[in-house]
């Protein structure tokens, strides 16, 4: 029994598997559409029955499928502490947090907050591309060098948001480094809100530049992570088949969809 749910709920290939993963698809687009329609305050008001009817209906399913995933899977634990099971039990958890928690007007506001985490549902979605789980690894190989360059970006806003601030100092709107470190990081990013902007021309000079660097900063990031994909596929298309029973996984496996068998990569 537990081998048989492992098929259809772990896995792609098979069609039990590829009916399962589509009607969970279908259920997991509505009971967002349902948290998102049901923050509409009028259509609350007069369809709140509904609303929580259906809420409870989708939570009910979701708690069934949490169970049987975690009945289902070869390592239990290892998939109750993974991003998927945490996934999971986000999706499932505020709609039980909402019974134990006290009817003051004070928690009612922590229920509400705990409720809008639902929306993690669409995360689930995740589960059924292949690209989002090559993207994941990806930035996973990425994520030294990342932080490295993010460190560099930090130095850089910190320093240059020092000198704006000798530059144009607080007549100017500059009246504090922190302040003019929040210009350079809206300068950089290309946002440009507005509310602060240099006077001088050297402030100009310097403002200038820092919109052009935004442009070299935000190709860096990319460029590495294109690379990480780049590699990922072709580790993936050389060691892509399970090694008890030959099958062709896609890419980002980490059990076999046809045996269970959890993936070795190399």
């Amino acid at each position: 029994m537990r081998q048989r749910l492992n098929e259809v709920i772990f896995g792609t290939t098979t069609p039990s598997g590829k009916a399962f993963d589509l009607l969970l698809l279908v259920l997991i687009i509505i009971s967002v559409l349902v948290v998102m329609f049901e923050s509409v305050h009028s259509w609350s008001d007069q369809y709140h029955s509904i609303f929580v009817y259906a809420e409870w209906v989708f939570t009910i399913i979701f708690t069934i499928e949490y169970v049987l995933r975690v009945y289902a899977a070869p390592n239990r634990w290892k998939y109750i502490s993974s991003a998927w099971g945490i996934i999971d039990l986000l999706s499932i958890l505020p709609t039980f947090v909402g019974l134990i928690l006290p009817s003051s007007y004070a928690s009612i506001r922590i229920i509400r907050a705990f409720r809008l985490l639902r929306i993690f549902r669409i995360l689930k979605l995740n589960r059924f591309t292949s690209e989002s789980q090559a993207l994941a690894h990806s930035l996973r190989a990425s994520y030294y060098k990342i932080m490295v360059f993010f460190f560099f970006v930090l130095m850089l806003m910190i320093l240059t948001g020092t000198v704006m601030y000798v530059i144009e100092g607080g007549e100017n709107g500059f009246d504090s480094i922190p302040s003019s470190i929040y210009w350079a990081i809206v300068t950089t990013t290309t946002v440009g809100y507005g509310d602060i902007a240099p006077v001088t021309p050297l402030g100009k000079m310097l403002a200038s530049l820092m919109m052009i660097t935004g442009y070299v900063i935000i190709a860096v990031p990319t460029g590495l992570i294109t690379i990480g994909m780049s590699k990922y596929k072709d580790d993936g298309q050389k060691d892509n088949l399970c090694d008890n029973c030959g099958h062709d996984n896609p890419f980002g496996s980490v059990y076999c969809n046809q045996c269970g068998q959890e993936m070795t990569r190399g």
